[in-house]
């Protein structure tokens, strides 16, 4: 697993309004702040708000038979930490579309054949790919890399507050459903 989002209780959190996911802000805003280009190498599963964490990294790396997934609506809620923005950034936004609404999970080759623009490799050739692009990159002038992630990573940070405030007032109305608090203790893990 390279990362399977939110634990039950997380979720229960949010619902029970203990948490909300700009609580951890700093996790997938600091990838974007992050001064040099992030390679995300996701050689094992990434569902949720794992997924979501993985694709603020500015390269990425799926492999080929793990299964990437928002699956946000299969418990009922709507995405946050700007899934909503963030996939589409990534994925294109047909495929996001259809990733944020069924809340199916897609392996990685599924993925590279359906048009999403990311390295999809083996398993095994994800972290040496991963390897090979950051001596790639270490190549390069510091202060150019430093210039063009700024560039970029701003252009998704402009959109954050924007994006992250319908997303929060999507939580509300989403996560105040009765069968939302069933699905989380019935459907997690499934």
């Amino acid at each position: 697993i390279f990362c399977a989002g939110g634990t039950q209780e997380e979720l229960l959190g949010i619902l029970e309004k203990k948490i909300r996911f700009t609580d951890l802000e700093f996790l997938f805003r600091g990838l974007l702040e992050c001064p040099v280009p992030v390679i995300s190498a996701m050689q094992g599963h990434a569902l949720g708000g794992g997924l979501i964490l993985g694709l603020y990294g500015d390269c990425l790396i799926l492999a080929e038979e793990r299964l990437y997934g928002a699956n946000f609506m299969k418990y009922g809620f709507t995405p946050g930490m700007g899934a909503t923005n963030i996939v589409r950034e990534r994925f294109g936004a047909l495929l996001a579309n259809e990733m944020l609404f069924t809340a199916h999970s897609f392996h990685g080759g599924e993925l590279k054949a359906r048009g999403a623009t990311c390295r999809v490799v083996r398993k095994e050739e994800v972290i040496p790919t991963a390897f090979h692009l950051a001596r790639e990159l270490a190549e390069k002038p510091r202060q150019s890399l430093v210039e063009l992630k700024t560039c970029l990573a701003g252009r998704i940070l402009r959109e954050f507050p924007a994006v992250l405030e319908d997303e929060l007032q999507m939580h509300e109305v989403t996560f105040a459903q009765p069968e939302v608090r069933d699905r989380i203790l019935n459907k997690f893990g499934q």
